[in-house]
C-alpha cells in the first residue's frame, strides 16, 4: 500500500480533557479525558450506545462538543478545525463519497481540495490497492456497499493523513473489503500514524491495538496496555464492566 514515509507529527497527537457532549437532557459523553501520543494506536471498545461514535465524529470536528477541551496535534478544534481536518480522516459507516460522481471524480476532487502532490499517480495507486480500476469510472451510487467502502478507504488515506480515526470500519463489508481494512492498519506502523478506532470485534481489536479502552455510559470506564491483558481476560472484563452477560 502506497504511503507517504515523512509524516510528522507532535509527541502528543490527541489530548482530550473533561469533553462532554449531551443531546438535550440526554449525555453521550460524560468528562471524557483521553490522551493519544503520536503513532499510538487507541482501541475503543463499549455497547451500543456507549458514546463511541460521538466520541470519534468530535475529533473528526463533526460534531461540537457542550463543553472540554480537544486538541489534535495541538491545534484547539474551536480554533482552526480546517487546518485539524488536513491533519486527520475518517473511515466509518458513512463515506463521505458523492453518489453521483465517479470513483475517479470523487478522488480528484478530494486531492484537489487537499493539494495533494502528483495527484493523478496517487490515484492509480490507490485504486489499485483497493482493487477498483475496473470501477474506477463507475458513479458511486451505482456500487455496492463493499465497494463504496474500498473507495472510501482510499479516500481517508489520498492526502496521507498523520491521524486516522475508524468507526467500526469492518462493520457488514464483504471478505475482501475487510482485508483491505486489515492492510491499512497493518501497514500504520511503518509511517507512525495514530490510529482511534472503535469496534466491536474484540480479538482484532486487541490484535490491532496498542492500547484499549472500554467506554461506556459516556465514560471511560477501563483502560489497559494490550501487552497487560490477554483475549480471554479481555473479555471478562469487558463483561465485568459493560455489565454484558449479565
Amino acid at each position: 500500500m502506497p504511503m507517504n514515509e515523512n509524516i510528522k507529527a507532535s509527541s502528543c497527537a490527541i489530548e482530550v480533557q473533561g469533553l462532554t457532549k449531551s443531546f438535550g437532557e440526554r449525555f453521550a459523553l460524560r468528562s471524557i479525558d483521553l490522551r493519544v501520543s503520536s503513532g499510538e494506536h487507541v482501541v475503543i471498545f463499549g455497547p451500543n450506545g456507549a458514546g463511541k461514535t460521538t466520541l470519534v465524529k468530535i475529533l473528526a470536528t463533526l460534531v461540537k462538543p457542550s463543553s472540554g477541551s480537544v486538541r489534535i496535534d495541538d491545534i484547539d478544534i474551536h480554533d482552526k478545525p480546517a487546518q485539524i481536518r488536513h491533519r486527520i480522516s475518517l473511515v466509518s459507516h458513512q463515506t463521505f463519497l458523492y453518489d453521483d460522481l465517479t470513483v475517479y471524480e470523487n478522488l480528484k476532487f478530494y486531492g484537489k481540495m487537499y493539494d495533494v502532490p502528483d495527484l493523478e499517480q496517487k490515484i492509480r495507486e490507490l485504486i489499485a490497492w483497493v482493487q477498483l480500476e475496473s470501477r474506477l469510472h463507475n458513479r458511486v451510487g451505482t456500487l455496492s456497499h463493499g465497494l463504496q467502502q474500498r473507495a472510501s478507504i482510499a479516500r481517508s488515506v489520498l492526502h496521507d493523513p498523520p491521524i486516522l480515526l475508524l468507526d467500526e470500519p469492518e462493520a457488514g463489508l464483504d471478505p475482501h473489503s475487510g482485508a483491505v481494512i486489515k492492510d491499512l492498519l497493518g501497514g500504520i506502523n511503518s509511517v507512525s500514524r495514530t490510529v482511534v478506532m472503535t469496534t466491536h470485534n474484540l480479538e482484532r481489536g486487541l490484535e490491532l491495538g496498542d492500547r484499549v479502552i472500554i467506554l461506556d455510559g459516556g465514560k471511560v470506564v477501563y483502560q489497559a496496555a494490550k501487552r497487560d491483558i490477554g483475549t480471554k481476560d479481555f473479555r471478562q472484563v469487558f463483561d465485568r464492566y459493560t455489565g454484558i452477560g449479565k
